[in-house]
């Protein structure tokens, strides 16, 4: 094998040298303009309401606005299909969750985005267990009498969710399996939408986020009946799972941070760093956790292999129930 020349070594050390000067400078100098951060879903929601957050703290930070672009509608696939045609620049974030980046590819035929080619993960930021909520005027208080209604009712109660196929459409779905109960679906185009629904009474009940619903709960304009977590959850205690009442029932989801595939690793990285420090400030982890959010701030290694992982899993049920959208 022939032997390198010293001038090739000084070369190589030297295009080395460069490119890392050339990371370190990218790095250095974002964010330099305005960051759109979209939010496949309207207003209201918990997706929104984290981005909101996220926004504005990365805004006080850097001193450079982060502004939410909500592009609701086809369960996320119309904001993550932007998402997939941004430059990959840094200047385009997403905030995503369990349904757009692990049943979305299992429930529809066809997609306008492929989460492994055009995303890149930054940070899965938060846990947070759906709540099983009813309009006050059901009477209903537990799972147990709302099975009861349900199968006395016959296919008279009506369910919204945030969109045919994402997790809160599955997660009633779940319960009609398991519980042997009818439920008529209402999809709306976000959780705000469908919260406001059951609040109004056009809908008798929801499966949606603690974090949005929570607030609805205390105010008296929502029951809480019960987490779709396999246990109860630590800062809701007095909640019951469903799991106590309809045993094997899970349904557990998350939200985090994506920009598209290609985008510098430092600004990733800088990216992931912002937001970890942003939700482990005291005062927002403890306002996330008292309604029922957990901080996670897991990278992007981590958040990639939790997405595969849990689209499997999320196929296997499609695949069960003979669930299959266009």
């Amino acid at each position: 094998m022939k032997k390198l020349a010293p001038s090739v070594f000084l070369v190589l050390a030297f295009c080395t040298s460069m490119a890392q000067a050339q990371n370190k400078s990218t790095a250095d100098g974002y964010p330099a303009k305005t960051i759109r951060f979209i939010v496949p879903y309207s207003p209201g929601g918990p997706t929104d309401i984290l981005a909101r957050l996220l926004g504005q703290k990365m805004t006080e930070s850097w001193g450079q606005a982060v502004v939410v672009d909500n592009r609701a509608g086809a369960n996320g696939a119309i904001g993550a299909e932007l998402l997939a045609k941004s430059a990959a620049d840094g200047y385009t974030l997403f905030l995503g969750n369990t349904s757009i980046l692990t049943i979305n590819p299992v429930v529809y035929k066809s997609l306008p985005y492929d989460v492994d080619r055009h995303f890149q993960p930054v940070n899965l930021t938060v846990a947070a267990p759906l709540l099983l909520v009813l309009h006050p005027s059901t009477g209903v208080k537990t799972v147990r009498e709302l099975v009861a209604l349900a199968k006395t009712r016959g296919s008279e109660l009506t369910f919204a969710s945030s969109g045919g196929g994402g997790i809160s459409h599955m997660s009633g779905e779940l319960m009609k399996v398991l519980a042997k109960i009818e439920l008529i679906h209402v999809p709306y185009k976000g959780a705000g939408p469908a919260a406001l629904s059951v609040i109004s009474g056009q809908t008798a009940l929801s499966f949606t986020s603690t974090v949005s619903a929570m607030p609805h709960v205390r105010a008296g304009r929502l029951r809480g009946v019960a987490v779709t977590t396999p246990k109860r959850d630590l800062a809701l205690p007095d909640i019951p799972a469903i799991a106590e009442t309809i045993p094997g029932y899970e349904v557990s989801p998350w939200y985090g941070v994506l920009v598209p595939a290609g985008t510098p690793q430092p600004i990733v990285d800088k990216l992931h760093a912002q937001i970890t420090r942003i939700v482990t400030v005291p005062e927002i982890a403890k306002n996330l956790a008292g309604n029922g959010g957990t901080v996670l701030s897991h990278g992007p290694e981590a958040f990639a292999k939790i997405i595969s992982s849990e689209r499997a899993m999320w196929g296997r049920v499609v695949k069960g129930a003979g669930i299959k959208l266009n």
